[in-house]
């Protein structure tokens, strides 16, 4: 069965004018919202696993099945392909604690990138501009194909851990070092080989969206395993009258009709994240932490009905 899940770092405060929601404040609010879970970003402010003792993780499960509120998933911002040995090593053990972090909370998936360039705050707010630059000129000093027989390494040597306490690795299909789409992640599993590694799989990602590639990535990786994705609340608005908006930044919109569709056909049981991880802006200027209220409401509202129903809701689109 699919269940829809609140991504921590949509009220991380980077995104948005306003401060961040705590850990134990988005799992109440996943709960007034309507979400059946909730999946948990490890950084800063909300959740960096080394800020939180035993008490703390305690008080956290105990709040969430209070809440019915369930942490279905704890989601790194990893980065295995760095050329520097201690940084590696230093993005080894960030991994080894969100694991025993996700193990406290009996969260059974930790989400891993092959490569994350990184987040920075400029003027109190977020940017991936620093990370990016720094990721290209790192890209000069070693050949794309170390990157990837790093990441594959570190990959593994997670799953390891992970595997003694019952936790799968979900690899998420995001660049770089992965092209976008299903294939480099998919292939990046093969070459990993442990049964406990398993596919983040997540639509927005790809650049094709017809429902022929569409059903191809979802059966090509079935039999690997899909056990995580992730839905953009950041398009979504509701009008003054109620309806949903779905604000089109190309072409081509995200088709998630045909991807729940193919999830459905492999009977997917897992959750379906909902994250705002973008700044959000208004005519160039960046909006408060209603304006992510109102889009995470409406994308919510957008995919219950689409879960349940198989149908797209009415929707009014329109290109920014």
């Amino acid at each position: 069965m699919i269940k829809l899940a609140l991504f921590t770092v949509t009220y991380c405060g980077l995104w948005y004018k306003g401060e961040a929601l705590s850990l134990t404040e988005q799992i109440v609010k996943a709960r007034e919202l309507g979400f059946d879970g909730i999946s948990i970003e490890t950084k800063r402010p909300v959740a960096l696993p080394c800020d939180m003792d035993k008490k703390a993780r305690k008080g956290i499960k105990q709040l969430a099945a209070s809440q019915d509120i369930p942490a279905c998933a704890v989601e790194t911002m990893s980065n295995f392909s760095r050329p520097l040995l201690e940084d590696r090593e230093n993005n080894l053990c960030m991994v080894r604690e969100a694991i025993e972090l996700a193990d406290d909370l009996e969260a059974k998936i930790v989400k891993v990138f092959a490569a994350w360039p990184g987040t920075s705050r400029h003027d109190n707010l977020g940017t991936y501009d620093f990370g990016r630059r720094i990721f290209d000129f790192e890209g000069n000093l070693v050949p794309d194909i170390q990157r990837w027989r790093w990441a594959v390494e570190g990959i593994r040597d997670a799953a390891k851990w992970a595997k003694q306490c019952g936790i799968v690795i979900a690899l998420q299909n995001h660049p770089p070092v992965l092209r976008p789409g299903y294939e480099d992640a998919l292939q990046m599993v093969r070459e990993i080989n442990m049964d406990n590694v398993k596919l983040c799989l997540d639509v927005p990602l790809f650049t094709n969206q017809s429902e022929e590639y569409i059903h191809e990535a979802v059966e090509a990786c079935r039999h690997i395993g899909i056990v995580h994705s992730h839905y953009g609340s950041l398009g979504f608005d509701e009008s003054p009258s109620g309806d949903i908006l779905i604000r089109d930044r190309h072409l081509k919109p995200v088709n998630y009709p045909a991807f729940i569709r193919e999830l459905k056909r492999i009977d997917f049981d897992g959750f379906i994240a909902s994250e705002e991880c973008s700044p959000v802006l208004e005519d160039h200027e960046y909006q408060g932490i209603e304006a992510v209220d109102r889009h995470v409401k409406a994308a919510l509202r957008y995919m219950r009905e689409l879960v349940s129903t198989g149908k797209e809701p009415k929707v009014i689109r329109y290109l920014e």
